[in-house]
């Protein structure tokens, strides 16, 4: 059975970038006579809000968009992760990273992977007693990109529109597993939920393609199966820049509380269209 899942984050209202997401990874699974998910991926406790919360719940119902069981908030979920984590550090695949995010932005030598520069390993041959030493600092932990693909060998998934990729996680580098504020983070708490969801098939943005080489690493380190990927292209407005937060795509909220049909905007965006005056040319 296909099983789908759409995975926001309460850190703001839903706008059409979201929507469009939404209701290729429901299509998904009607189409097939599987389940559609929902899951709240609010592990950022610094930016995520109840109020954001319940408009993603209002702004899916306004679409018309119906999830099958209850909703999984990551954020109950943390024992979990860390269990998760607790076993790749068994494995020593897993350190711990003192440094600051300007400290490693400032490594000029440093390559970029999709979340900007690729850490330069500052951390990684600290004897265990400097690490020891140190825990009483702010620090994350990373994995050891270069031990763990050693361990694994070579990966593969596939996407539906790409095909067969070969999985390249070193060009990521070490990425981090668990924040210095949580313990966790995006690429550990998605492998681990998906798999605990029994998530078929992933749908997502093509801006999370290069995230899916750290998350097939990680399901094979786990033990964890590899779901069927679905990433999409990102709708753009007028200007021809993508549908985000950070370039102020109007929210879901506002087109319905100026009457917006939504049925005629589910119709646009199930062709990949925006629709007239949903996307302001400015943002």
């Amino acid at each position: 059975m296909v099983v789908s899942r759409f995975a926001p984050s309460p850190t703001g209202r839903l706008h059409l970038g979201h929507a469009f997401s939404a209701v290729c990874a429901h299509d998904l699974a009607r189409a097939a006579g599987g389940q559609f998910l929902l899951r709240i991926e609010d592990i950022d406790g610094t930016r995520s809000r109840e109020a954001f919360l319940a408009g993603i719940d209002e702004d899916l119902r306004w679409l018309g968009l119906a999830w099958d069981g209850a909703v999984l908030r990551q954020s109950t979920r943390m024992a979990l992760y860390a269990e998760a984590l607790e076993r790749l550090k068994a494995m020593g695949l897993a350190y711990p990273c003192f440094c600051t995010r300007a400290e490693i932005a400032a490594s000029a030598s440093a390559p970029h992977g999709s979340e900007g520069p690729v850490y330069p390993g500052t951390c990684r041959p600290l004897s265990d007693a400097e690490r020891a030493a140190r825990m009483h600092e702010p620090h994350c932990w990373r994995i050891d990109m270069a031990a763990a693909v050693t361990l694994t060998g070579p990966l593969r998934w596939h996407d539906k529109p790409a095909g067969w990729i070969e999985a390249d996680p070193l060009a990521q580098g070490d990425v981090v597993l668990a924040r210095k504020e949580t313990p966790t983070s995006y690429h550990l708490a998605v492998t681990v939920d998906d798999a605990a969801q029994g998530v078929t098939d992933v749908v997502r943005g093509v801006d999370l393609f290069e995230a899916t080489h750290v998350h097939r690493l990680l399901q094979a380190l786990l033990g964890l199966p590899t779901p069927l990927y679905h990433h999409h292209p990102l709708l753009v407005g007028p200007d021809g820049k993508r549908l985000a937060k950070r370039n102020c795509a109007r929210p879901l909220a506002e087109l319905r509380a100026e009457g917006a049909d939504p049925g005629a905007l589910l119709a646009a965006l199930r062709s990949g269209q925006v629709p007239i005056g949903a996307a302001d040319a400015e943002a």
